[in-house]
């Protein structure tokens, strides 16, 4: 049986105030520690649906183990909170610069390090849920301490503050420390609250269950814990950029971290500019010209007086078209505002695109391309889907059945739909689930690519680790409501799929992929 403690420095009512405190506060701090590991691994990982079910059900697997081993300290309860607390700060808080530093430092070195951000994650989902699950076993045994009571009533205290507090650290995580901190700062200034109310709630109410021994080590563990922290927020800035310059080349030139994505641009001249959205490359100076090309030429060859751009606010897209005589409208329709902008102002870009967001033409809606397309204000002659690749989790809906249903509704008569379908010599069958998806929807289809050498040109280098230079591959497809006729002024460029009719009939029999169910993957 636990005796209640006879020398707290506050009456029990209080002391079992402070203590549900506590676990609010810790609470909080483990979902936001949670949270971190999955938006985190999503970005530099990708696919996150696998993602995030990787570090919860690790996390959920490691607190119940965790929760055996804490019966071990229940004799040095104290302590042993005090200990674990000081560990979860370290590892919480330190969680997010170490996968970041694994994915820009070893991320490309090959063999056992090629993963070592998928190994980090688990790790560090395994040690997080390992302390988080010590903890209410221990804190069952004091506020046992502070006053007696059924076991039910104590459980039922203890986890409702859990619950509230995970409430509370799940909504600051994305409404305030990310957009106000970043992931990085966010995770080093959540580990420093977790250690200061840790050794709070200990030295504040149990000091004197704490042994001499007992109570320098919890000094020494928190002060270097708090010590570790700080250090790391103070070089957290001088850390991101290197870690960036690692990952994106020393030639960065813009880097900022919107509410949607981190966007970055380096090089100085329209040849050697790269955009990187979260990570990934989406727009490089040395070839883009082709891709952007073969996406909208084809389109273009009938009536072209409406064009809708959905994504494209790099603005490349709405060059090509403007090219094209006869454009009256050009709507574009992108999410992140800070791409439009950068693509207005920033020189190398502006210059890149030919400063089309000048023309008075083009008009830019701030928007869900899903979410818009379901009450567009008008028809269009030509619909371009310039969007990221069909594999990344968070693009999925926008390359499903229901979408390519709304894009067939704001077709006028005879309008066509261009889609950027990904990599199709890479990524096979998600090229052709794209054009399976747009059949489903009732759409005609002509697959074609640009890619390699074509017809005379060849394709454009794109960076390795090593610098080396790759062919790039693009697949696309052209669809209307009766059979669109695939031809261009840049047709030298491209290659009909078509004409691989093994390959085409082979994937014929591929199922289509909705909102409930996607078919593609990372």
């Amino acid at each position: 049986m636990i005796e209640p403690s006879t020398h707290l420095p506050v009456t029990p009512r209080t002391g079992r105030f402070l203590v549900l405190v506590g676990v609010f506060i810790c609470a909080a701090c483990g979902l936001v520690y949670e949270l971190e590991l999955v938006a985190l691994a999503s970005y530099l990982i990708g696919d996150s649906v696998t993602q995030a079910s990787v570090v919860l059900s690790v996390m959920v697997f490691a607190m119940g183990i965790g929760s055996l081993l804490a019966k071990h300290l229940r004799c040095r309860a104290a302590v042993g909170f005090g200990l674990v607390e000081a560990a979860l700060a370290l590892v919480g808080g330190l969680s997010a610069m170490a996968l970041y530093a694994a994915f820009a430092w070893t991320g490309d070195r090959g063999e056992v390090w090629a993963s070592g951000s998928r190994y980090l994650l688990v790790a560090f989902s395994l040690a997080i849920g390992l302390l988080i699950g010590a903890e209410v076993p221990l804190l069952m045994v004091l506020i046992q301490r502070i006053r007696r009571q059924d076991p039910s009533g104590a459980v039922s205290d203890l986890f409702a503050a859990d619950y509230v507090g995970a409430l509370v650290g799940g909504l600051a995580f994305p409404f305030l420390l990310l957009p106000l901190l970043g992931q990085l700062s966010g995770a080093l200034i959540t580990g420093a609250v977790n250690a200061l109310a840790g050794g709070a709630l200990v030295f504040g109410l149990f000091r004197e269950d704490l042994s001499v021994r007992g109570r320098w080590a919890l000094l020494v563990a928190n002060a270097t814990v708090l010590g570790l922290l700080a250090s790391a927020a103070v070089l957290v800035g001088d850390f991101e950029d290197a870690a960036r310059r690692a990952v994106y080349g020393q030639d960065v030139r813009v880097a900022v971290q919107t509410d949607i994505q981190e966007v970055v641009l380096t090089g100085g001249r329209r040849d050697s500019l790269d955009l990187y959205l979260d990570g990934r490359l989406r727009v490089s100076g040395r070839d883009e010209h082709r891709y952007h090309r073969a996406l909208v030429g084809p389109a273009m060859s009938g009536r072209h007086a409406r064009v809708l751009i959905l994504g494209g606010g790099d603005g490349l897209a709405a060059r090509e078209v403007l090219r094209h005589p006869g454009v009256r409208r050009v709507d574009v329709v992108e999410l992140d505002p800070e791409v439009v902008r950068l693509a207005r102002h920033d020189p190398a870009l502006s210059e890149l695109n030919e400063h089309a967001y000048r023309d008075p033409r083009v008009r830019v809606v701030q928007a869900d391309a899903f979410r818009w397309l379901r009450s567009p204000p008008r028809t269009y002659d030509v619909v371009i889907s310039d969007l990221p690749d069909p594999g990344i989790t968070a693009s999925t809906k926008l390359y499903s059945q229901e979408f390519y249903g709304l894009a067939r509704q704001a077709l006028a008569d005879g309008g066509r739909l261009a889609v950027h379908a990904g990599p199709m010599a890479d990524r096979p069958r998600v090229f052709w689930t794209v054009e399976a998806t747009l059949r489903a929807a009732g759409l005609l289809t002509e697959p074609y690519r640009v890619g390699g050498r074509i017809s005379g040109f060849a394709a454009g280098p794109d960076r390795t680790a090593e610098g080396a230079s790759a062919p790039r591959d693009w697949g696309f497809v052209l669809a209307a409501r009766s059979r669109p006729v695939l031809e261009s002024p840049g047709t030298a460029a491209l290659l009909r799929v078509g004409v691989a009719s093994a390959e085409r009939t082979r994937m014929r029999g591929l199922t289509p992929s909705t909102l409930v169910h996607p078919r593609y993957a990372n």
